[in-house]
């Protein structure tokens, strides 16, 4: 028997709330260029989107991981994909950019509830001995969502426009939300939390007396170097003369595709090359897909790196959110929306700093610099970070030692 076999089968309601909230995480990207033209606005300013969605999710991530550990972890997953579905069928009804804006903060904490918490319910649910592989199956409904989502919006795009994409996706992530509410019931993970304001406060403190408290800051490096290229990908190709949105849509999910090669390769790899080697090989293996990207060769080349570069992405990230995992026990749904909170603050930065690099240095070296930034970052992560208990697992029995 395996040991994905042994995973339990709650993963797969948990999977499916993943996969739901990630459909609208890239949708707008690959038809930033109509959005743009619709509104009168620069590409540039066309892609704050990206940016206040990652700012949104990020900045709501202490207070919804807060609320997860008092009042329930599937509970609030349910209500925030509705959210999420409710705010892109408003963004899709938009009359202003300012308006379109708001939605995507609404969008925001819709999703900012989903991913983080799932990723504490699967914690929750597998020792850390296989936390990883679980992990990797809850990513898997992640990077299916933004596969899908990524290169349905660009055919969505080019026959009913950017609020077709928004208005499809809001009404499939509703339709979704109802399954997830129907499947977590039957899952018995509604259990009563056992969290408290005493146990919380004691597990900030706990979380950031661990050295591995590190893994914050090496995801907001990630964020910003990878996923702040984004909003940029549809104009770089543009820029070679492809204009079509669905040949975007199919560039920006390549990255997705990685990622589904991560989730189906990494009960092999870890093995044999440990978490240290995962670590390293992933940061060079998307610091080379960088490079090649600021090449600029064509969107078949471009789909290849980007395939690339998301199986390295997730081959350290996975690894940076096991340690998360790890920080603490008693407040492991806050701990992994810190992570959260780090990550998309990272993207927030991201697309303002490509977009300044971009513009004051050009195209070439700003991508060469995020290339050198990553590759070095894998170095350090695989130097400073170890794999350790958390130091309130001694309080909870039923944390294996």
């Amino acid at each position: 028997m395996t040991a994905s076999s042994r995973l339990p089968p709650a993963l797969n309601i948990i999977t499916l709330a993943t996969f739901a909230a990630s459909l609208s995480a890239r949708a707008l990207d690959p038809v930033l260029p109509h959005v743009a033209d619709d509104f009168g606005v620069s590409i540039a300013t066309a892609a704050a989107f990206a940016s206040v969605f990652a700012f949104t999710f990020a900045i709501i991530q202490p207070v919804l991981g807060a609320a997860a550990d008092l009042f329930g972890k599937a509970r609030l997953m349910v209500v925030c994909l509705m959210l999420l579905g409710v705010a892109n069928i408003l963004g899709a009804m938009s009359t202003s950019f300012w308006l379109l804006f708001a939605s995507r903060i609404l969008a925001g904490i819709g999703s900012g509830g989903v991913f983080p918490v799932a990723l504490s319910l699967t914690s929750d649910l597998v020792g850390p001995e296989k936390r990883q592989i679980a992990i990797g199956r809850t990513l898997m409904g992640s990077m299916t969502g933004n596969l899908l989502g990524a290169s349905v919006s660009g055919l969505i795009g080019d026959f009913l426009g950017w609020r077709g994409v928004l208005a499809v996706l809001g009404v499939l992530v509703i339709v979704a939300s109802g399954a997830v509410l129907i499947g977590f019931r039957g899952a018995a993970l509604t259990q009563p939390p056992k969290t408290n304001l005493a146990a919380l406060r004691h597990g900030y403190r706990t979380i950031f007396a661990n050295p591995n408290a590190f893994c914050y800051a090496a995801v907001f490096i990630e964020g910003c170097c990878v996923l702040g290229l984004f909003p940029y990908i549809a104009s770089f190709l543009f820029d070679l003369g492809e204009t079509s949105l669905s040949i975007a849509g199919v560039v920006i999910a390549g990255f997705a595709v990685g990622g589904l090669v991560y989730t189906l390769t990494v009960s092999r790899l870890l093995p044999k090359i440990g978490v240290n080697g995962m670590m390293i090989a992933g940061a060079a293996l998307v610091g080379l897909q960088l490079m090649a990207v600021a090449a600029g060769p064509g969107w078949k080349l471009q789909t290849l790196s980007l395939i690339f570069m998301g199986w390295g992405f997730y081959m350290i990230h996975g690894c940076l959110q096991v340690f998360a995992s790890e920080l603490s026990v008693e407040a492991r749904a806050t701990a992994l929306s810190l992570h959260s909170f780090f990550f998309f603050m990272g993207q927030t930065i991201g697309p303002i700093a490509y977009g300044f690099g971009i513009l004051h240095a050009g195209k070439t070296p700003t991508l060469l610099v995020a290339a050198t930034i990553i590759i070095a970052l894998g170095f350090v992560c695989a130097k400073l970070l170890r794999q350790t208990r958390p130091a309130d697992a001694a309080a909870r029995p039923d944390v294996e030692p």
